[in-house]
């Protein structure tokens, strides 16, 4: 397992939003580089092409936001790292050329603010939260109960900013183009907080939430690079690697899916053996027998029970109680283990005596060698049993490919600069029709009960409209 962190941190302090035209400026300038390569000049395939379906709709929106008429938060889809760019592209390129063609005058700029995992300044650097920071961008910790100051200024910004505000209802990547998580509820809570707001303030915009799906797709089908991924995630497994002609690598999507799921058995069986032998969870040792005749079922519930055991291994630890589902659980473990590192309870860390400060530190190790297995379940929220059956495309290969590569990963310390780029993709956008909050208010203002029930109600009709973006 990987030991990234060997020492006690200082509090992880708020980074407050300073948006900066110019510095978006350079953004979109920049874009073009950024999209191709993402911060990885020695892996030159990236996304090449960016399209939006619907794109008129966003900029009659920003039409009447930009007159007095609404206030709009865009609900996006959050399948992989990239999305922020090709929401970037989405309004910077794409919107604007769209209200040319219609006849729609807009100010500049076409931007919005946004709300990102403070977590993302932790793996990528400061220079990240800066650049976020200028770019308009509020961070959240997603673990919190509460993050009032990062829930505060989204809800200021949302009802008082220049610019509409962006936000992924998700809460973070499942690395699925085909399948939406459960969405939290924040985006809908922050819509009537919203038509809240502006009634105090005797103001008469309507609300609204725009549904957005990012999808990605492969310019080329890249079949000989998913069988070199598969071999080696069949070496680095230590399971033979077959050989295959070159007339077979592009037409046997059955071998690929028979390869995919010789590795996930053969990863879910040592592991769970790693559980009994080492942290003694009672792992039954025989296989689920009541999906016995559909092998991709049996896979998945071990798959299930594993992340379960692993959720459970560091609920222990932290004297969690086990609550919601597996991203909610996820959550609140990282919440705690950020508790165990940044610790908002030391004034100051270098003046610790020695012992203390060595105390710390041997927390702040375990802690995150114990998020460790939260991470491993993390990776796999979204996996189903019949994501491949359903649509056998180079891209759902790929997808369940690189969750298992990220797993291996973690596990091996991989020295690799993040995941293997596969091949061009093409970065599909549709946007769907705004979703009225205001209409949802007369619900929601009545009584703790049924404003309880709007969120959930205004929750479920988006993400249906997600899901019906996505096909």
């Amino acid at each position: 397992m990987p030991k990234s962190i060997h020492s006690t941190q200082p509090p992880l302090k708020f980074i407050p939003q300073r948006f900066n035209p110019f510095i978006l400026q350079i953004l979109h300038w920049l874009l073009p580089i950024f999209l191709r390569f993402r911060f990885r000049p020695w892996l030159p395939a990236g996304i090449v092409q960016v399209e939006a379906k619907n794109a008129e709709v966003l900029a009659e929106l920003y039409q009447q936001f930009q007159a007095g008429k609404i206030r709009f938060l865009i609900a996006f889809r959050h399948p992989e790292v990239e999305d922020p760019l090709s929401m970037m592209y989405l309004l910077s390129r794409i919107v604007p050329r769209a209200a040319r063609q219609k006849g729609i005058t807009l100010k500049y700029p076409i931007h919005s603010h946004f709300v990102y995992d403070r977590g993302m300044t932790l793996w990528a650097g400061n220079w990240l939260g800066w650049l976020f920071s200028r770019a308009g961008g509020v961070p959240i910790r997603r673990g919190r109960r509460v993050d009032r100051q990062a829930i505060q200024t989204a809800r200021d910004l949302f009802a008082n900013a220049k610019i509409p505000i962006a936000l992924a209802p998700e809460g973070g990547t499942n690395g699925h183009s085909g399948i939406v998580s459960p969405l939290e509820p924040g985006v809908a809570q922050l819509g009537f907080w919203c038509v809240e707001d502006l009634q105090k303030a005797n103001r008469d915009e309507k609300v609204y939430i725009l549904p957005v799906a990012i999808q990605y797709r492969y310019v080329q089908p890249p079949w000989t690079k998913i069988d070199w991924l598969l071999s080696k995630l069949e070496a680095d497994s230590g399971l033979p690697v077959p050989e295959i002609g070159e007339s077979a690598i592009a037409n046997s999507e059955k071998i690929y899916h028979q390869r995919l799921c010789r590795v996930a058995e053969y990863l879910i069986s040592e592991m769970e053996e790693f559980y009994r032998r080492f942290y003694h969870q009672d792992i039954p040792k025989t296989a689920p027998t009541e999906e016995s005749s559909k092998p991709n079922q049996v896979i998945i519930t071990r798959l299930h029970r594993l992340m379960d055991t692993a959720l459970h291994v560091a609920e222990e630890y932290f004297a969690l109680q086990p609550q919601g589902n597996y991203i909610d659980r996820c959550r609140r473990l990282e919440e705690a283990g950020w508790g165990y590192i940044y610790r908002e309870d030391l004034a100051d860390i270098d003046s610790l005596p020695p012992l203390k400060r060595g105390l710390a530190d041997w927390i702040a190790e375990e802690a995150d060698l114990r998020m460790q297995h939260m991470r491993i379940a993390e990776s796999f929220v979204a996996v189903t049993a019949t994501y491949i059956e359903e649509q056998p495309t180079a891209e759902r290969f790929a997808e369940t490919a690189l969750l298992m590569f990220d797993m291996l990963a973690r596990i091996k310390e991989s020295t690799l600069p993040g995941r293997p780029s596969l091949g061009k993709k093409a970065s599909h956008i549709t946007i769907g029709e705004p979703i009225s909050v205001t209409e949802y208010w007369a619900k929601y203002q009545t009584d703790r009960q049924a404003s309880r029930q709007g969120v959930s109600d205004l929750t479920a009709e988006l993400k249906v409209a997600l899901e019906k973006l996505i096909g």
